[in-house]
């Protein structure tokens, strides 16, 4: 029987439960999933959500009806799925996760073999309009369901990023917002020479403490208080699903994901000299400035990790970085990691004998930035075509590889539509001046409000 669906978003499947999303749905795109990749092989995994598991259960049932064999590692983050699915050699995976969308929501994130992501110009239309129809392939057999614990072999995938002999004992705060990030942070535990102050540390779908997002400022609080009572030497946090990480220097004070972009970018080039680096062109002096003098070559790409990943893979580059705390490396299969990072970050701090916020001090002083600013308007282009003609006479530079961005002498901006609501989003950074950051950030703020009519 054909029916709407409507949870299909541009990089993932989003959506409430059960109205969007539901047993009947998960089933059909398990289904319509392994039809269209001609799968034999695939591996599903779950967040803590109380909805997950079921769901999890529907879409491998729709898997194995239509021929392929599941590998099913239960209870993890995205990144294990990732793993799972290019450690394991099988044709795709789905990991069954909201992220840090509210309670009432889950979700599905795609990938192909390889982990290459799945989304709206790659397949994720066409799974849609299969889980629509309904009408599926009569397999030749019916698939089976392996559960395996896959964790062990990941972490010794994530102990390769690091030299333990580099590292000297540590105090780190670690959040997982009752999310899934604790029980990986407890495997690596043993490994490492690190004292972890874990808060919010077991996982519960019910999300006690409030949903695990810390983009949002009053779901920092808690690791800024424990950093602080602690004397920790920095701090970490993760949305739900820990494909995103998120630092806080030893005073507790939270780091822009811009300059935890260009920290990355010099802990890889320390290793891989001359090494390609991609980021996202909404804030990038600051990335351009420290891969530039540590001898690599800065590739500015569109923002979306479908965009970063395949950017990446053409210039066969090390590491990617987004400000917005998704970080993609090269022998992760170029996809996100919510571990590796940190996991850099604390080797650096070693091997540099710095504390977390003297390296960032140094940066946000040289090029400080407004972080994101999320404007609700009405006419988006519009506003964005108004503020063009607004500077283009004093712009040294007009890109428009993401939105618009629009550079001068001492500063620079970044407006771009959101795809998915009516928001303009604006970035503003500056050369060693935050009064000239801040009076411009203000004056494309009053820009936004004048031209949306």
């Amino acid at each position: 029987m054909k029916i709407d669906i409507t949870c299909f978003k541009a990089y993932d499947i989003r959506g409430r439960v059960p109205e969007e999303l539901n047993e009947d749905v998960a089933y059909r795109v398990g289904r319509a999933y392994v039809e269209f990749l001609g799968a034999s092989k695939v591996v599903v995994g779950h967040d803590v959500r109380l909805t997950s598991a079921d769901l999890t259960d529907a879409l491998a049932r729709g898997m194995t009806d239509a021929g392929a064999d599941v590998v099913h590692i239960g209870q993890c983050g995205t990144e294990e799925v990732y793993f799972a699915t290019f450690h394991l050699g099988v044709d795709g995976g789905i990991c069954v996760t909201a992220s840090h969308n509210p309670m009432d929501y889950n979700g599905m994130k795609l990938v192909a073999a390889g982990s290459k992501p799945i989304s709206g110009d790659s397949g994720l239309n066409d799974i849609r309009a299969m889980a629509e129809v309904g009408e599926f392939r009569e397999p030749v057999r019916k698939g089976e369901i392996e559960h395996i614990d896959n964790r062990p072999a990941y972490i010794q995938h994530l102990m390769t990023y690091v030299d333990v002999s580099a590292l000297k004992p540590l105090k780190v705060v670690v959040n997982a917002g009752n999310g899934g990030a604790g029980a990986v942070i407890d495997a690596l535990e043993p490994l490492l020479p690190i004292q972890f102050i874990k808060v919010h540390h077991e996982p519960d779908g019910s999300f006690p403490n409030g949903i695990p997002n810390p983009l949002l400022e009053d779901r920092r609080q808690a690791t800024i208080d424990a950093v602080k009572e602690s004397n920790a030497d920095f701090g970490i946090a993760w949305d739900g699903d820990f494909d995103r990480c998120f630092f806080f220097d030893e005073s507790g004070e939270f780091i822009e994901g811009y300059y935890v972009v260009g920290m990355l970018a010099e802990a890889f080039l320390l290793k891989n000299p001359g090494a390609k680096i991609v980021h996202d062109p909404r804030l990038t002096w600051n990335t351009v400035d420290i891969v530039e003098k540590a001898g690599g070559i800065a590739i500015e790409s569109k923002t979306g990790h479908a965009f970063i990943k395949e950017r990446m893979r053409a210039e066969d580059a090390v590491y990617g970085g987004e400000m917005s705390a998704h970080h993609y490396f090269k022998d992760f299969a170029y996809c996100d990691n919510g571990n590796i990072p940190w996991l850099l970050v604390a080797e650096l701090l070693c091997r540099r004998d710095v504390k977390l916020s003297s390296l960032m001090a140094d940066r946000q002083a040289k090029f400080p930035c407004s972080g994101e600013r999320n404007n609700t308007v009405g006419n988006p282009q519009a506003i964005a075509a108004a503020i063009e003609k607004h500077y283009a006479a004093d712009a040294l530079l007009i890109e428009k590889v993401d939105g618009l961005s629009m550079s001068f002498e001492s500063w620079r901006f970044n407006v771009r539509m959101s795809s998915t609501e009516p928001v303009l989003r604006l970035n503003v950074e500056s050369r060693d001046d935050v009064a000239l950051m801040e009076a411009k950030t203000a004056e494309l703020l009053q820009l936004v409000e004048k031209f949306d009519v």
